[in-house]
């Protein structure tokens, strides 16, 4: 299969533009000595710039997604007429060129550059292949070489189309089925996600304040560290340094667990990027933006 060079949208640019300015401004009015801003809100803004930068390639992903999702049910539909074709007697070269005038959706472009082909006297099992490549969908690539076979072996094309055409029907009936059994369970993924980032932010906040107020008694050989906590070695452990700690978490937490998301909604550790795009930038503003505007 051929790689296709993929053209950079216009949003994506937008999103480097705007991303890069972004990362542009806070710095120089961080590392300024006229108007500085403290860490916090830097390393806020440049969470913002990353997920700036990167909705666009986000929203790509979802859009391709569901143009592949509409390719396969779309399909099934054309699979269907051309079966409906060959049963009343046309050739299946014939078939394909008559269903050129139909519409199918993300396929329409596919299916006339297939009927181009057999007008042009391609032979039906290259065209078909290249229908197929083009494509790039192992579902359609599998139902393409069952037809393709039987289109050259001489059989009975009209059975096995049938047969190919019921087969896809109930791929994407389980899929339907397979996806409104654990939509549930990917929102529980990100219910309990932000119930985490939030018992983070209770224990940074609210219990960490409280136990760094806490003096040590001199006898244990610690001494009195009035606001910090102990790291091995005697050094002091802040509750800045707590903070840090827990947004190191809630990023390797967000990046895993949307992997996790990826794998059980849709069986795809790819998929579960975007999930973990969205995690790990919701954990880096939402952490660096509680630090910036609360802490």
């Amino acid at each position: 299969m051929k790689l296709k060079r993929k053209k950079i949208s216009r949003g994506t640019w937008i999103g480097f533009i705007l991303g890069g300015l972004i990362i542009i401004i806070s710095s120089y009015f961080y590392f300024s000595t006229l108007i500085k801003i403290n860490a916090n809100l830097y390393f806020f803004l440049l969470g913002i710039s990353v997920f700036v930068i990167g909705l666009p390639f986000f929203v790509d992903l979802i859009v391709q997604g569901n143009r592949e999702k509409n390719i396969e049910q779309m399909f099934l539909e054309f699979s269907r007429d051309l079966v409906e074709g060959v049963k009343s007697g046309t050739p299946i070269n014939k078939s394909i060129i008559n269903l050129r005038t139909k519409d199918y959706g993300s396929l329409n472009t596919y299916v006339d550059k297939l009927a181009n082909q057999i007008s042009m006297g391609i032979p039906v099992k290259e065209a078909l292949e290249t229908f197929s490549n083009d494509i790039g969908s192992p579902i359609i690539t599998r139902a393409i070489s069952l037809i393709r076979e039987a289109e050259r072996s001489g059989g009975k094309i009209e059975s096995i189309l049938d047969s190919v055409t019921f087969s896809l029907g109930q791929i994407e009936k389980l899929k339907k089925e397979r996806g409104a059994a654990i939509y549930s369970l990917t929102v529980q993924g990100y219910i309990i996600f932000m119930i985490f980032i939030v018992i983070m932010l209770v224990l940074q906040f609210k219990i960490l304040p409280i136990t760094s107020t806490l003096n040590l008694d001199a006898s244990s050989g610690l001494g009195d560290i009035g606001g910090g906590f102990f790291k091995s070695g005697g050094a002091v452990f802040t509750t800045e340094d707590f903070a840090r700690s827990f947004l190191f978490l809630l990023i390797t937490q967000g990046f895993f667990a949307g992997l996790i998301i990826g794998k059980i909604s849709e069986g795809s550790l790819k998929a579960g990027l975007r999930h973990s795009f969205v995690l790990v930038i919701l954990s880096w503003i939402i952490s660096t933006g509680v630090n910036a505007f609360l802490g």
